[in-house]
Parts: C-alpha cells; sequence; structure tokens
C-alpha cells in the first residue's frame, strides 16, 4: 500500500495525536512513517504486520540457509573442496562473535 501525504507525521505533532495516529493504522491498515526534523525517523505499525514482516524475514533467512546448503552440496559433490589453510585464512578473517 503506498504511502499517502497524511500518512507522514512529524514526530512533535505525533506526540499529541498518538492515539488517533493508532487507531488509524489499526483500522485502516494504513502504516505512518513519523519524520524527525524533515527525514523518516520511525513507523507505526499494526503489531500483526509487524508479526507477519518479522514471519517473512525468518522465511528469507531459512531460504537464504538452504540456498547455502544446497551450492555447499553441489560444490561438494563436484569435488570442489578449500584447502585447510585457506578455510582457516578466511575464518580468521571473520569479526569475532
Amino acid at each position: 500500500m503506498p504511502l499517502r501525504a497524511s500518512d507522514i507525521v512529524p514526530i512533535s505533532e505525533a506526540r499529541a495525536r498518538l492515539t488517533e495516529l493508532a487507531e488509524d493504522v489499526v483500522g485502516s491498515g494504513a502504516e505512518k512513517v513519523l519524520t524527525k526534523n524533515g527525514a523518516s525517523y520511525v513507523a507505526l505499525v499494526d503489531a500483526r504486520r509487524l508479526d507477519y514482516y518479522h514471519a517473512l524475514e525468518a522465511e528469507h533467512a531459512s531460504l537464504v540457509l538452504a540456498n547455502d546448503a544446497i551450492t555447499g552440496l553441489e560444490q561438494a559433490l563436484a569435488g570442489e573442496f578449500v584447502s585447510d589453510a585457506e578455510l582457516d585464512r578466511a575464518l580468521s578473517s571473520l569479526p569475532a562473535a
């Protein structure tokens, strides 16, 4: 759903209208973008839609991991392996978790 001008609200105005804005978000499903100094800052989104967005993100992450696993298996079946030294170099260049 595209944003309308009425869906973009300065955060200073949102303070006074929070209940009204929240009811509009829940009632119409129209997300609101709150701005600070004229730039996008935060958004008001229906909690159910936020749950849906999180589920989509998790599903996407699972698909990416599955695709990487398939790629690794295909490479292994093709005999494409990395030497121990290359693996050590690659792992040592990763940032600490």
